[in-house]
């Protein structure tokens, strides 16, 4: 059990807003004590959009802040948006579509400056990028690269953070060099999806306790995340919207107290600006 005045945060999850479960996994989060989650929005073709240009993915983005607001209704912290565009994207533009990697480019940085303007009103909290974690060509690589440059860019204008999805390994420095580069600060940057021994930017970890216990252990600033990606065709797929609540308090049963602060207070703190705790009310 959780103490009532405790901060359980998800750093990373989708809910589809139309689809699959939506808010019935918010509610399913709250019953096991969870109280905030940072919602990202799905890949814009999951929601029906096709894109070419960065105004398309505005509908995408309405509809992730629909959800994100009937979200915080049900939670006893809140829900904070997280807009972006998923570096998959360029996989279905170039080997789908017939795009050109420098099209692709200009389609998913006019996404990104669109994402950044609802940061910019105070209506999403961070932007998401990236670049593939598959291997890809060489030119579509570089174009990859180029989006995620662009976040940075955006990012630091804002003072913001960004949230990667790339590929794994232990040793991402060099993106958060091309970060510091763009006026972002390395703790600006997270990386989703990763394990609990990271170089470079925050590790939002992913719930298996073996890395979790790596990242207690470790000492440095993390974060915890399911990637719930609320798929009816791949329901068994990442991990279930309950299993940050059930990793923190197994987290608290093996004396872990302060790495859990660590990931659901101190550490959102620090890279998005944002207090768990004062904005927590459980009933």
């Amino acid at each position: 059990m959780i103490d009532d005045e405790r901060p359980v945060l998800d750093n990373h999850l989708h809910l589809d807003p139309d689809n699959h479960r939506g808010i019935d996994a918010v509610r399913d989060f709250v019953r096991v004590d969870g109280t905030h989650m940072l919602v990202v929005n799905k890949p814009s073709w999951h929601l029906g959009v096709e894109a070419d240009a960065g105004e398309d993915f505005r509908p995408v983005f309405e509809r992730t802040l629909e959800i994100v607001a009937d979200a915080s209704a049900e939670l006893p912290g809140r829900a904070w948006p997280v807009l972006g565009v998923h570096p998959g994207l360029i996989s279905r533009l170039v080997d789908e579509r017939g795009y050109a990697p420098e099209e692709a480019r200009e389609i998913m940085r006019g996404g990104i400056d669109v994402a950044a303007e609802y940061v910019e009103s105070g209506e999403a909290l961070a932007l998401k990028s990236g670049r593939p974690h598959y291997a890809v060509d060489d030119d579509v690589w570089s174009a990859s690269n180029a989006v995620m440059r662009r976040a940075f860019e955006r990012g630091a204008d804002l003072d913001c953070a960004v949230q990667l999805h790339a590929e794994g390994g232990e040793d991402l420095t060099e993106v958060t060099e091309w970060a510091e580069e763009a006026g972002l600060p390395a703790h600006r940057v997270v990386k989703h999806y990763a394990g609990g021994r990271l170089e470079g930017p925050i590790p939002s970890v992913i719930g298996e306790k073996d890395e979790l216990e790596r990242a207690a252990e470790r000492g440095e600033p993390f974060l915890m995340e399911t990637d719930y990606i609320d798929d009816p065709d791949r329901p068994g797929a990442v991990l279930g919207p309950k299993t940050v609540p059930r990793r923190v308090a197994w987290l608290l049963e093996n004396g872990y107290d302060d790495a859990v602060r660590n990931a659901h207070v101190e550490t959102p703190k620090r890279v998005y600006g944002i207090d768990t705790e004062s904005t927590l009310e459980r009933a």
